[in-house]
């Protein structure tokens, strides 16, 4: 499969594949589907850091790179770049054929228009992983001070921002994908778990009127000790 990046995939040890060709059925970066500019799109995506900004830490980027996963700033402002997933499933992934399949992390070509939804649905379809995407999370895995932390990232999110401002070095910053842990509730339905909610409710009340009772009584018979102390003999 042509990713438009040939020259990387012959070099590159991971597998790539360009998200916008995987799954975007839509006109050109900064066009909405009628053809008219999607401005809020694009004020979304640049709301983080001004224009100068961004080329500034591109730049830094780059020269930090070794690997030769670049990022390229477009004129409008929209950057394209790399992101490498490591692939976390309870069931294994079906990887694409071909010789550059990479076991689970798998190398991303992305834009900084992409969200984490977009990228969970690419790589899902990609590795023919027939349930919903809603039922997958993309995380992001920080190592600081020889400690790690796992944070879960909002569908609206921006992977290739994240990348950015944390440099190309993945012991810095990671990315993971992972089914959602399900629990034992999400087998009953609405209306069972809202009954569910009332009788702990009543449960509940009952257990504090009976601890109310007891520490009542309890007050009382120490009051009736202290009086029994200080009547006059």
């Amino acid at each position: 499969m042509s990713s438009g990046y040939s020259s990387l995939e012959e070099d590159a040890e991971d597998f790539f594949f360009t998200a916008r060709t995987s799954f975007f059925r839509r006109a050109p970066p900064g066009k909405s589907r009628s053809g008219q500019p999607d401005v809020e799109k694009e004020k979304e995506t640049h709301n983080y850091l001004s224009k100068e900004e961004i080329r500034e830490k591109v730049q830094k980027y780059n020269s930090a790179v070794t690997d030769r996963l670049k990022m390229t700033l477009n004129s409008n402002g929209i950057y394209t770049g790399f992101i490498k997933v490591q692939m976390e499933l309870c069931k294994p992934a079906q990887p694409p054929p071909g010789p550059s399949s990479s076991g689970c992390m798998n190398t991303l070509h992305i834009s900084s228009t992409n969200t984490v939804g977009e990228v969970i649905e690419a790589l899902l379809k990609k590795f023919l992983v027939t349930e919903s995407p809603t039922k997958f999370a993309l995380y992001k895995r920080c190592h600081r001070e020889d400690q790690v932390y796992a944070c879960k990232l909002s569908d609206r999110e921006h992977p290739l921002y994240l990348r950015l401002v944390a440099g190309p070095r993945t012991d810095t910053l990671s990315f993971v994908l992972r089914e959602h842990e399900i629990g034992e509730w999400e087998a009953f339905s609405l209306p069972e778990l809202q009954n569910f909610l009332r009788i702990l409710d009543k449960e509940e009340d009952e257990q504090l009127q009976s601890l109310k009772r007891r520490y009542t009584a309890y007050r009382q018979k120490l009051e009736e000790a202290l009086g029994e102390v200080w009547k006059p003999g």
